[in-house]
């Protein structure tokens, strides 16, 4: 029975998560699988529930410990009874996708191999649209890779020998237990090999042991390093991992949990420990840690680096403080949306996960007009790719950048045309506008609905599903958009909605999900200013605009607006109450160059054409009015 699998669940308070799990786990496509659940002394209806399945299925098997153990006690408790050669963890609030065990044995037995590892979707609760792929290696044929790496230690997205498990069992009755078996396991294996996918779903809740908040107990990591180190002293290559299990393991917890203690008097307990803990390692000596901070944008970088001189120095009070303002300065001021490290890797797999999903009712031509944004460009492809619906076709059309567009495109397109649709197309001479690309993306779109998505933005992951719910409903609807975010030139939050500057007689109109029809729209607010802030936030349906484009392409500064005006005016307009759209403000904006006496001119022209083609009233002119008289003031058009 070498093919059959021992599941094991240590169990503690989860009456709210363990079905789910359990159900994942009985629903697999592999079937030659034994499930033993470990309750270890829980205060709710946890074991009850656990019993109830052992009761109904034949290879489920409760224990209950004697008292409460934890994690290790309960895993090693569960080895003792386990019947077979294959081991596999999984934690009690996580779930599995179907075909976990069926792909896991598949890629192991192929591949003949000691330890077979998945990637993981970090999953965090109640919160929508804030999947994380954690990718468990970047190259699969080297064992360095899956150890460099800062869930390597968790056991729960791998498969196991038994004999593996029981020569380095869990450290009993301490935290971070996983570090101190799996990390030698994998420094001792042979062979290690990866399915590259996300089978394996871990949940992050407020209440879980490893969210709880900081406490002496979190310490216990050094015990589990100093059982780590006296377990592989014995291997000769243990050196070369070393340094990156120092890293990922005791480093950034340094970074990363420490400062999340919101008590300063603790927090600088906690500071005092860990420097007294750390010392051994040597932290600044380590080579991961000045790679990191090469990683990482200015700011970032001078806290990190300044943070550890301080507590290495004892001066615990200034990295304390350091800390706070640093809290301060992330939450409320600047926040990162997307994260800026993104490979070529990144977006093949985000191809592939695009090409796994469902037909749409509709579909949908993504176009990306670029001139110079080769240093956004996989930012943007990859929040295009990582869109929870399917996208038909993308095009990215280049203005003849003069930096490395071309040669970045061309390289995306070599990896990633075989799962989705993409075309590149190049312009021979610079067309002088954005303007006329957005013409040239229509013309070249073969798909129901188009989204012109900017280069130099990006996007939250669930943008296309959320415009795109009230088309599927109303086939009448010829613009649907989101509210917009402002970011800077690194991708941190500047401005959080641009419903303040978009909803100028403060109407509320933008404070909910609306569908109505375009002129009305034209008619209540889209008459005095335009309240559509990016083409990015936006998707068309595509009609032949060949006379709107060529009329709002006599306009350099607010030709937009008129475009907008014309496509709504043919349908309903539909809008989404959250900002999922980021635009990026910058100095190579269009926006950011205005001569404000040219957009002036430019908005009082297009209001002669709305009283034109859609009438103006008395409220409507006065409103307009005091609009220009706004604008003097603010652009200073008066002085001389």
């Amino acid at each position: 029975m070498k093919d059959y699998i021992s599941v094991i669940i240590p169990c503690y308070n989860v009456e709210n998560y363990i079905e789910k799990c359990v159900d994942s786990i009985l629903n697999q496509s592999y079937k030659k699988l034994e499930i033993i659940l470990v309750d270890d002394c829980s205060t709710d209806n946890t074991y009850k529930i656990i019993k109830g399945y052992e009761k109904k299925y034949d290879n489920i098997t409760v224990i209950k410990n004697e008292k409460n153990s934890g994690a290790g006690y309960s895993r090693n408790n569960a080895l003792k009874i386990a019947k077979y050669d294959l081991i596999s963890f999984i934690d009690s609030d996580d779930y599995l996708d179907d075909n976990y065990y069926e792909e896991m044995i598949k890629t192991m037995k192929k591949d003949k191999a000691d330890v077979v590892v998945c990637d993981i979707y970090i999953k965090y609760e109640n919160v929508e649209g804030t999947d994380i792929r954690s990718y468990a290696c970047a190259n699969k044929n080297d064992k360095f890779s899956y150890i460099h790496n800062g869930l390597a230690a968790s056991p729960c997205n791998k498969i196991f020998k038994k004999e593996d498990i029981l020569k380095y069992p869990f450290p009993e009755g301490i935290m971070n237990e996983d570090i101190a078996t799996v990390l030698p396991i994998l420094i001792d294996a042979k062979k290690i090999t990866y399915t590259p996918e996300a089978y394996y779903n871990y949940i992050q809740r407020k209440n879980s042991v490893q969210n709880s908040g900081l406490n002496e107990k979190r310490f216990d990591l050094f015990k589990s390093m100093d059982i780590l180190m006296d377990r592989v002293k014995h291997n000769k290559t243990t050196e070369k991992y070393l340094k990156s299990i120092v890293f990922n393991q005791i480093t950034l917890f340094f970074f990363y949990v420490i400062p999340r203690e919101k008590d300063k008097a603790k927090r600088k307990k906690y500071l005092r420990k860990f420097n007294q803990l750390s010392k051994k390692y040597n932290l600044k000596q380590n080579n991961y840690y000045w790679d990191f901070l090469e990683s990482q944008g200015m700011k970032h970088k001078v806290f990190y680096k300044t943070l550890l001189s301080a507590n290495i120095k004892q001066f615990y009070t200034i990295s304390n403080n350091l800390i706070s303002f640093y809290d301060w300065y992330s939450n409320k001021v600047k926040k990162p949306i997307i994260k800026d490290n993104i490979t070529m890797d990144d977006l093949i797999e985000a191809a592939k996960r695009q090409q796994s999903l469902k037909d749409n009712k509709y579909t949908i031509s993504v176009v990306v007009p670029n001139y110079n944004y080769e240093k956004f460009m996989f930012q943007r492809i990859y929040s295009i790719l990582y869109q929870n619906v399917k996208i038909d076709e993308l095009i990215i059309l280049d203005d003849c950048s003069k930096d490395n567009s071309r040669e970045l495109i061309d390289e995306i397109e070599k990896n990633i045309s075989k799962y989705i649709n993409f075309r590149k197309i190049y312009n021979k001479t610079n067309s002088g506008t954005a303007f006329k690309q957005w013409r040239k993306g229509f013309e070249e779109a073969t798909k129901d609905y188009v989204w012109i998505a900017e280069a130099d933005d990006y996007c939250d992951n669930t943008f296309l599903e959320s415009i795109m719910k009230p088309i599927i409903k109303d086939k009448d609807i010829v613009i649907s958009y989101a509210d917009t975010a402002f970011i800077d030139k690194d991708g941190y939050i500047i401005m959080r909605t641009i419903k303040p500057e978009i909803d100028i007689l403060k109407t509320g109109h933008w404070d909910h999900n609306f569908v109505r029809e375009g002129k009305d729209e034209i008619h209540d607010h889209s008459y005095l200013n335009c309240t559509i802030a990016n083409v990015s936030s936006v998707i068309f349906k595509r009609n032949d605009y060949t006379k709107f484009f060529e009329e709002a392409g006599n306009y350099r500064q607010a030709g937009d607006w008129l475009f907008y005006l014309y496509v709504m005016s043919t349908g309903k307009i539909a809008y989404y109450n959250k900002p999922l759209n980021y635009y990026r403000v910058h100095g190579n904006n269009v926006t950011s160059k205005t001569k404000k006496q040219k957009h002036f001119d430019e908005i009082v022209k297009i209001h002669n054409v709305i009283e034109k083609k859609f009438g103006l009233n008395k409220e409507q002119k006065k409103n307009i009015k005091d609009r220009y008289e706004f604008l003097h003031k603010v652009w200073y058009l008066d002085e001389k």
